[in-house]
């Protein structure tokens, strides 16, 4: 691995210097930031991550790296501030376009993300981000999966696997499940989800399909589908106020959830998508009845039979978006906002929020079984079975 101020070594310059002169610019990097509401990563914790770096075994490819060196120089020297290398120091060109792009945070919210970069790194070769993640001032309970907070009136449950796009997995639908459980006992007044990185979350992690047990695919799709009716009912059931900060991309069942949030802001860059059918498969969430009485049936359905992809504009417009922000002052407002939300009578939110829920409750636990027991039959079926092999055999030809 790199040293300390991520030197890219002689030989990554060599083999991937006829591809960074074709993107010098830097089109495909786009490193938004997705800053803690909190005070940020201390120090020390920063340290602890830069150790962790270089203990890592895999190569986390050269997107991965420019983004831990931004953040390190970041998190060292603040904005960037050095002349730009000239046209043919295509290295040196590419690394300052990765530090630029990350514009005005500050140092302490450079390294916060910095240590949720690493800890997600080092969870994915088998050890903990607790280890290195880190934990703003407050309370907070460590998570495989999960950066989870609780300060100003707030716990903030962050999806942490920004190098898989915060994709699901079993063992983080257990994690939410778990981490929505201790908020909704806690003394915050409001929760919060969000992602790390650039993405909100891309979904299933499909792996989820691949892992067929000694009882068979229908065997996996009962569990499956046993695991999935819980996850819906920890929001169905939630007490107090939520809110989703769509920090990025959203795909799948992070956006069919959605309808049982109470408010969702998202940045300007973020989109929404439900390519079910595409994958054999059918809604769940709930949309099947939340979308429709939101956006219409002719554009929910666009959405969950075509797999029409909405901008956060769109989203907006159809109801599925409370407010849309600028990507570079989303951070700053939203939490602004919703550290203002969290001084209100917390009884008041909360039975008023119960009071609006009780009228639809009976209604979403019927339709939260009727998707599951649906796409338990999906997802024992061949048409599915074949689409989603598609799927892997068309990102495997890429």
């Amino acid at each position: 691995m790199a040293g300390v101020a991520l030197k890219l070594s002689a030989s990554w310059r060599l083999v991937k210097l006829r591809s960074l002169v074709r993107s010098s610019t830097v089109p495909s990097l786009k490193f938004h930031t997705t800053a803690s509401p909190m005070m940020g990563a201390t120090v020390e914790q920063f340290e602890q991550a830069k150790s962790k770096m270089s203990t890592l075994k895999n190569d986390p490819g050269n997107e991965v790296k420019l983004k831990i060196y931004a953040l390190f120089k970041q998190s060292t020297q603040g904005p960037c501030n050095t002349p730009k290398p000239g046209m043919l120091d295509f290295v040196n060109k590419v690394k300052w376009d990765a530090w630029k792009s990350l514009g005005s945070i500050s140092q302490e919210e450079a390294r916060q993300q910095y240590c949720d970069l690493i800890g997600s790194l080092v969870a994915a070769e088998g050890g903990s981000s607790a280890e290195v993640a880190a934990q703003p001032a407050g309370s907070g309970t460590a998570y495989e999966t999960l950066l989870v907070t609780t300060e100003d009136g707030i716990t903030t449950i962050k999806l942490n696997r920004p190098a898989k796009k915060n994709a699901i997995t079993t063992e983080m639908y257990n994690d939410i499940i778990a981490a929505l459980d201790q908020a909704a006992k806690d003394d915050s007044v409001l929760t919060v989800l969000t992602g790390a990185g650039d993405f909100y979350c891309s979904g299933n992690d499909l792996t989820n399909f691949t892992k067929i047990p000694e009882g068979g695919i229908e065997a996996m799709a009962r569990k499956g589908g046993d695991l999935l009716r819980m996850y819906v009912k920890a929001y169905i059931d939630f007490p107090k106020p939520m809110i989703a900060v769509v920090n990025g991309p959203a795909v799948g069942v992070s956006v069919t959830v959605l309808g049982l949030f109470d408010l969702v802001y998202a940045t300007e860059r973020a989109t929404f998508h439900t390519p079910f059918s595409q994958l054999g498969q059918s809604a769940e969430g709930c949309s099947s009845y939340t979308f429709p009485k939101l956006m219409g049936t002719a554009k929910a359905s666009e959405m969950l039979l075509f797999n029409k992809k909405l901008t956060a504009v769109q989203a907006c417009e159809l109801g599925l978006v409370t407010e849309v922000f600028p990507d570079s002052s989303f951070q700053s407002e939203v939490w602004t906002r919703l550290k203002a939300y969290a001084k209100l009578p917390p009884n008041s939110l909360a039975l008023s929020k119960q009071l609006i829920r009780a009228v639809e409750k009976e209604r979403l636990y019927a339709v939260n079984d009727a998707e599951v027991e649906r796409l338990i039959e999906r997802w024992t079926s061949d048409e599915c079975f074949n689409a989603v092999m598609s799927f892997f055999q068309a990102k495997a030809k890429l």
